[in-house]
């Protein structure tokens, strides 16, 4: 029995628009095909607001075709106005390639580098370095029109708001479509999925391709992911939740997807988890407090995913440690400090800032009169409060903001 992709995209909530969804559909379900999404560069980790677009790779390579994963290490050079409110910090060459290479580890964990169809790398840094821009200009140029690029949401939002939008980014609309071709040229893709904010760019792909080669491409856009409160997905008080194992535990990985609000939980256990739509139905009837169940069946699911069953067990272990227990546990977040500071007295303001239960001093004195902090599961008050050996429970002591965020301190 053949599985329908776009029925999948759809049941699941990937599928927000597509340039030719019939012809699409009948293409993906006669052909294995190439198909690519691209990434930017412009920090060390992609985090939780880049997954969708991973699980779409991860879906359609698990029917059988190709992902090509496009890291841009050229258009990261100039920055895509796409749904931005103002022009990003240009990063130098050298600190967008660390990007590259440290962003690349990640897919590891979603996608299969074995197999005819096994994932393929490029930056498009190989290809755009090297243009000569008359050459480009004369080829390339005659096929967009300003009028057009005006009329796309990104620079329409900017002009709306009488905010720049430089030339240097205007470009970066013409590099996309002719990343799409380039890659239709040196890998027969056929297909560009991107976020629904990346409509314009990948259109006009679709049509490069059509004008300069005669032979029909496809766009399908996701949908903006938001939570049930209108927040950014994968932004909490802390910052980012990182993709890269190196910036963000499994624990607090876990944590997120556990704490998700209970209007969200159904949906990002079709979204970000690969459970069949039947049990998502059941874990659907659930309400109340065993809503829980599912969140926390979730967090498994997806942690899983990204750092392995190992960890997630460990996680959900020493999350009933923590919080039914309250008892330590070795696998909550850990900061290591030498003794002898300790026997001189820590700022336990300075240190709830440096693990991140604070970001200021004001925020600090906030949190501070709503209670939020314990050592050792015992209140603090004071906002002159040092940590010393007397707190050591064994060679630890334990940090809490609220009821569900928790880091160790270990003395050595």
């Amino acid at each position: 029995m053949t599985v329908n992709a776009l029925n999948i995209f759809k049941n699941r909530g990937y599928f927000f628009q597509c340039t030719d969804e019939e012809a699409l559909n009948k293409l993906l379900d006669n052909k294995k095909i190439h198909f690519y999404i691209g990434f930017d560069c412009t920090a060390k980790s992609l985090h939780v607001g880049s997954l969708l677009q991973i699980m779409c790779l991860r879906q359609l390579q698990k029917l059988g075709h190709t992902p090509v994963v496009l890291l841009g290490g050229g258009t990261t050079l100039i920055g895509d106005p796409s749904g931005k409110e103002e022009s990003r910090k240009i990063l130098t060459e050298d600190v967008i390639e660390q990007n590259v290479t440290s962003i690349k580890k990640i897919f590891s964990s979603f996608l299969s580098n074995e197999g005819d169809n096994k994932v393929v790398y490029v930056n498009n840094k190989d290809w755009l370095k090297g243009l000569n821009y008359i050459e480009f200009l004369r080829d390339y140029g005659k096929h967009f029109t300003i009028n057009k690029m005006l009329t796309f949401d990104s620079v329409k939002l900017r002009l709306d708001r009488e905010q720049s939008l430089s030339f240097l980014e205007f470009n970066y609309m013409i590099f996309q479509a002719y990343d799409f071709m380039k890659l239709y040229e040196t890998h027969d893709c056929l297909l560009q999925i991107g976020g629904s904010d990346q409509w314009g760019n990948i259109v006009n792909g679709v049509e490069l391709i059509r004008r300069t080669k005669s032979r029909e491409a496809y766009g399908l856009t996701t949908p903006l992911i938001t939570t049930s409160s209108g927040a950014k997905m994968g932004k909490t008080e802390k910052g980012a939740v990182w993709l890269d194992k190196d910036f963000l535990s499994s624990f607090d990985y876990w944590q997120f997807w556990r704490n998700a609000d209970d209007r969200d939980v159904i949906n990002y256990l079709k979204l970000f988890t690969e459970l069949s739509e039947e049990e998502i139905e059941k874990l659907s009837q659930l309400n109340g407090a065993n809503i829980n169940k599912a969140k926390i069946i979730l967090a498994n699911e997806a942690t899983k995913m990204l750092h392995g069953k190992e960890e997630a067990e460990k996680a959900l272990e020493t999350s009933k440690k923590t919080f039914d227990d309250k008892s330590f546990d070795e696998n909550l977040p850990t900061l290591e400090i030498k003794k002898s500071e300790l026997e001189k007295g820590i700022s336990l303001k300075e240190m709830l800032i440096k693990i991140g239960f604070a970001t200021s001093n004001s925020d600090f004195k906030r949190n501070l009169q709503n209670a939020a902090y314990k050592i050792n599961n015992e209140n603090v008050t004071d906002e002159n409060q040092k940590l010393n050996i007397d707190y050591l429970d064994g060679d630890t002591i334990k940090l809490s903001f609220g009821k569900k965020k928790h880091h160790l301190i270990k003395a050595i």
